[in-house]
C-alpha cells in the first residue's frame, strides 16, 4: 500500500494547492511615482551602474501577465497530479485484484479497465482454421477383422481403397466479458462454426431444396442446423457465468470450464488447438487468505436427471425428483502466483514454487436409466424414466506441484479415483441382475524443461502412467458395446468397451466388478495419431515423451518430439496379447505475431508395434500411419 499511500498523499497535496487563491498584483502607487517591476536577480550580482536620465525609459505601458492565466496553468497541473495519483491508485487496486482473480486453473486473469462508460465491453476470442491431412490410418488391420468393435479406423464407404482422407475445419470463439462495475462481470463462451468441416453444408444436401439438383453446382453453404443438414447448430452458447469481487474474494456462478494443474483431469479446453473441454454448473468462492495461498469451495450440479420441460414449451422446468441427481463438492487449495509475479521472480534470479489440492466428492443415489438413453420426450409430464438405485459415491483426490527457476522447470500432477456403485445396471429392465462396481483408478504425469542459450533451447522430458484394467479394451468408450454376448462384455481384440461385467453377461465374464483404468482428459494431449485420433485419449497406459523446442527469431520456433507408448496390461491392447504400441515421431513449426496472427504445421508418424496388431493367427504387416496438422488463426 505504499504507492497508495504516496498516490494519496499527492492528490491531498495538489488539492490543497487547486483550493490556494492567487495573488492579487501588488497596488499601483501614484501616477507621479510610478516604478516599474524589479528585475530578477542574477546569479551573482554585479555594483549598479549610474545611468544618465535620459536613458531612464519612459513607465511601461505593457499589462502584467493576468492572473487568470497563472490560476489556469495551475490549474491544469493540479489536475495533471490528481489524474495520475489516482491511475496509480487504480493500479494498485487492479493489481491486488488480479491477485485474487484466478480462474478455475488458478491462472490469473486480467482485472477490468476501471467503469467510465456505461458500455463496458471486453471481447476476447480467436479465429483457426485447421487443415489436416491422415494416411493409412487403418494400418493395414481391416482386411483381418469383420467385428466392428475390432476396427481400430474405418475406411471410406465410398471408396474402400481410399487411404488418404484431407479436410479443412474451423472456429470461431467468443469469450466476452461485460463489466458492470469494477466488483460485477458477466463473462461467457459462445462457438460459432464448432468445428465446422469445410463443404459441409452445401445448399442442395438435407435442404430439399428445388434449384441445386448435384453437388457439382452448388453455388453457397448454409448455416449449419441441427436436424437439418449438421449435428449442432452453427452457434453454440456453451458457458454464462457471473462473477462478483467482494472484499474477502471472488464469488462465482453459472456454467463455467473447469481446470486445474496441468489439465490431466480437469481441462477446460481453452487451448488454440483444443476440442474438448470440461465445463461445470457450479457455485464457487474463491478466497486469498494469505498473500499468494488461494482456497476455493465449489458445488458442482453434475447430472439433476429428467425435469418437467417438454418440447415446444416455455416456461421454467423444474426437477421431478432431487433423489437421481449427481452431485460433487470441491474444495482446491493452492500457492499460485500470477503470471507477473512469476514473471518477476524468474528474472530476479529467484524460484517460483506453486502447488496445491484439488479433492471432489461426489455422490448419487438414483438415477434416471430409460431417461439417459432417450432424453427428448415429445408428450407426457411424469414418464418413469426406469429409476434404479445406484448408492454411489465417488472420490478425487488431485495433487499439483511445479518448481521452476530461470533455467529449468519441473511440474507434477498426481490424481486418485475410488468409489463404488452399488448397482450397475443401465436399463430399468436389468435392476435384479445388477452387481456392484468397485471403481480405483489412478496415475499422473512429470514433466521436466531445461531451458539453454537464454531460453531458446528448450529440452523437455514427460512421463506419464494411466492406471489399467485387466478386462478386455482399452475402456475409454465404456457404452461401446463388446464383442460378447448376451450382454456386450469386451473380449480378447476388442478395441474398446465396459472394462467390468456388464449386467446379464454370462460366466465366460469372470466375475469382473471392478473399473480400474483412469482416463485422462481428451484434451491432454501428447502426440498427432495414436491416443489423439486412433485410441480416443490416453487410459491405460505407460508412455514417455522426450521433446525439444528451439526459437530461431522472435515468434518464430520449430519443435519436435517422439512418443513410445505401452498399455499396462496386454489383455487391453488390440492386439489382446502384448503391451507395447508403438513409437511416434512428431515434429514441426509455429510462427505467431505481437497483433494475434498465430499459425503452425506439424507432421507425424507412427512406428506400430505387436499391441497393435489385429487379433489374428497371422496379423499382416502393418502399415506406418501418418498425419499432417495445421493451425492457422487470429487471436484477440
Amino acid at each position: 500500500m505504499a504507492r497508495a499511500l504516496l498516490a494519496a498523499l499527492v492528490v491531498a497535496s495538489a488539492a490543497a494547492a487547486a483550493q490556494t487563491p492567487p495573488s492579487k498584483p501588488a497596488q499601483k502607487p501614484a501616477a507621479t511615482s510610478e516604478a516599474k517591476p524589479a528585475p530578477a536577480a542574477p546569479a551573482e550580482q554585479k555594483p549598479a551602474e549610474a545611468k544618465p536620465a535620459e536613458a531612464t525609459p519612459a513607465p511601461s505601458t505593457t499589462p502584467a501577465p493576468a492572473p487568470a492565466a497563472d490560476a489556469e496553468e495551475i490549474r491544469r497541473e493540479v489536475d495533471a497530479k490528481v489524474e495520475q495519483a489516482k491511475k496509480e491508485i487504480r493500479d494498485e487496486i487492479h493489481a491486488q485484484q488480479a491477485a485474487q482473480a484466478v480462474d478455475q486453473g488458478w491462472k490469473a486473469e486480467a482485472a477490468p479497465e476501471p467503469r467510465r462508460k456505461l458500455e463496458l465491453f471486453v471481447l476476447d476470442g480467436y479465429f483457426r482454421s485447421r487443415p489436416d491431412l491422415f494416411y493409412k490410418f487403418d494400418m493395414n488391420r481391416i482386411g483381418s477383422e469383420t467385428n466392428p468393435n475390432r476396427i481400430l479406423w474405418p475406411l471410406s464407404p465410398a471408396s474402400p481403397t481410399e487411404r488418404t482422407i484431407a479436410g479443412v475445419n474451423m472456429r470461431l470463439r467468443l469469450e466476452p466479458t461485460l463489466n458492470i462495475s469494477e466488483e460485477v462481470r458477466l463473462r461467457m463462451q459462445v462457438d460459432v462454426f464448432d468445428n465446422a468441416v469445410w463443404g459441409s453444408t452445401p445448399e442442395y444436401a438435407h435442404t430439399r431444396s428445388e434449384r441445386t439438383e448435384f453437388g457439382l453446382l452448388t453455388e453457397t453453404q448454409l448455416p449449419p442446423t441441427t436436424g437439418i443438414d449438421a449435428v449442432k447448430d452453427s452457434i453454440q452458447v456453451k458457458r454464462a457465468y457471473g462473477e462478483v469481487s467482494t472484499p474477502v474474494g471472488i464469488f462465482r456462478f453459472g456454467r463455467m470450464g473447469s481446470q486445474w494443474g496441468l489439465g490431466v483431469i480437469h481441462n477446460d479446453g481453452n487451448c488454440l488447438d483444443c476440442d474438448w473441454g470440461d465445463t461445470v454448473d457450479r457455485f464457487e468462492f474463491v478466497a486469498e487468505p494469505y498473500e499468494g495461498w488461494f482456497i476455493a469451495p465449489m458445488i458442482d450440479f453434475d447430472s439433476e436427471g429428467p425435469s418437467s420441460g417438454r418440447a415446444g414449451e416455455l416456461g421454467q422446468p423444474y426437477d421431478l425428483s432431487n433423489a437421481d441427481e449427481a452431485h460433487s463438492y470441491v474444495l482446491a487449495v493452492a500457492r499460485r502466483d500470477t503470471d507477473q509475479q512469476a514473471k518477476a521472480k524468474l528474472g530476479a534470479g529467484k524460484a517460483v514454487i506453486n502447488g496445491g489440492f484439488h479433492f471432489t466428492y461426489r455422490t448419487q443415489t438414483m438415477e434416471a436409466v430409460d431417461w439417459a438413453n432417450t432424453p427428448y420426450p415429445q408428450t407426457g409430464e411424469f414418464t418413469n424414466y426406469g429409476y434404479v438405485r445406484r448408492g454411489a459415491y465417488l472420490y478425487i483426490p488431485d495433487v499439483w506441484f511445479k518448481w521452476e527457476k530461470k533455467a529449468f522447470r519441473v511440474e507434477l500432477e498426481a490424481a486418485l479415483e475410488y468409489g463404488h456403485i452399488a448397482n450397475d445396471a443401465r436399463t430399468a429392465a436389468e435392476a435384479d441382475a445388477g452387481h456392484p462396481i468397485d471403481i480405483l483408478e489412478y496415475g499422473g504425469v512429470l514433466q521436466g524443461e531445461y531451458r539453454l542459450l537464454d531460453g531458446k533451447l528448450k529440452l523437455n522430458a514427460e512421463v506419464g502412467f494411466a492406471s489399467g484394467d485387466k478386462a478386455p479394451g482399452l475402456g475409454n468408450f465404456p457404452r461401446r458395446s463388446g464383442s460378447g454376448t448376451p450382454g456386450g462384455f469386451t473380449q480378447a481384440g476388442d478395441i474398446d468397451g465396459p472394462q467390468y461385467c456388464p449386467a446379464g453377461a454370462p460366466a465366460a465374464c469372470n466375475g469382473d466388478y471392478a473399473i480400474n483404468n483412469l482416463r485422462f482428459n481428451r484434451d491432454y494431449r501428447i502426440d498427432l495419431i495414436l491416443w489423439r485420433e486412433l485410441l480416443g485419449g490416453i487410459t491405460d497406459a505407460v508412455y514417455a515423451r522426450p521433446s525439444a523446442s528451439y526459437e530461431i527469431a522472435p515468434g518464430l520456433k520449430v519443435f519436435g518430439a517422439a512418443i513410445y507408448s505401452r498399455t499396462v496390461f496386454a489383455s487391453s491392447s488390440p492386439n489382446g496379447s502384448a503391451n507395447d504400441l508403438g513409437v511416434e515421431f512428431d515434429v514441426g513449426a509455429e510462427y505467431e505475431t505481437e497483433d494475434g496472427f498465430s499459425s503452425s504445421i506439424q507432421w507425424g508418424m507412427l512406428i506400430p508395434m505387436a499391441g497393435l496388431n489385429a487379433a489374428v493367427a497371422s496379423p499382416p504387416t502393418l502399415d506406418n500411419p501418418q498425419a499432417i496438422r495445421a493451425v492457422i488463426a487470429v487471436k484477440f
